[in-house]
């Protein structure tokens, strides 16, 4: 019944689908779909900020990309007995859910979970030193309290930029078609927005497109937009439409 749920996922059959046809509740079929075991590679037990003297992280790629989407539609919540990192994932998008969670456990939680809720995936995983690797975490939401990353974290993003702007991009942003008329005649060519309502987390998402030469501009005060052709093609690297 396991293959037979990756087989119909494969195919692009909907969650709800696999379910009804295998008739197995969505938490059994989730955990099949998107759990994996940890990462291969050795990751050491302690928290690489609590290390005396505080050593690099681990995987510097995975984390930037976490820290993208934890600034999007991530929280962290400081609970009595274990912190939880959630992000939320649209369920049309079944490789952000597979992405977001590959980098939790590669950053050190030991497996990441689903929990599925009004057409969202919601992963999550529990790991004492989440509040080490993102010491932005607060009550209220994010657009309402600063929003300042650590020297360390500065270090990690400005040498995995691209990873860092894929995460931002896969959680509070978009690749879409913009229809203009002129003279008469319809054009249509990619672009992209990024929509936050924290202006420390829009200044830290130019940051990182001025480190890579992208141009973009301010269409609204929360919506920053890449429309230039060249520009769109940089991001399609390394972010494109998303899956």
């Amino acid at each position: 019944m396991r293959r037979e749920a990756h087989i119909l996922h494969a195919a692009g059959t909907p969650l709800k689908e696999i379910c009804r046809q295998l008739g197995l509740s969505r938490n059994t079929v989730s955990y099949w779909l998107y759990n994996r075991a940890r990462a291969a590679s050795k990751i050491a037990e302690r928290c690489p900020r609590c290390d005396r003297p505080p050593r690099l992280i681990d995987d510097p790629a995975s984390y930037a990309y976490l820290l993208g989407q934890y600034l999007g539609d991530g929280h962290l919540l400081m609970t009595q007995r274990v912190p939880l990192l959630t992000v939320a994932c649209d369920l049309r998008y079944p490789g952000l859910i597979h992405e977001v969670s590959y980098a939790m456990e590669a950053c050190g939680a030991r497996t990441a979970g689903f929990q599925e809720r009004a057409g969202c995936m919601s992963v999550r995983a529990h790991w004492t030193h989440w509040p080490c690797l993102f010491p932005q975490h607060g009550p209220g939401p994010k657009h309402r309290r600063p929003i300042k990353l650590s020297n360390w974290q500065l270090e990690v993003i400005d040498n995995r930029a691209e990873r860092f702007l894929r995460g931002l991009f896969h959680s509070d942003g978009s690749r879409f078609a913009n229809r203009v008329v002129r003279n008469g005649r319809t054009y249509s060519y990619p672009r992209y927005n990024f929509v936050n309502e924290s202006t420390d987390i829009m200044r830290l998402c130019a940051r990182s497109l001025d480190q890579l030469h992208i141009a973009w501009k301010m269409a609204r005060p929360n919506t920053l937009s890449v429309a230039r052709r060249e520009a769109v093609a940089r991001l399609d690297e390394f972010v494109g439409p998303k899956w």
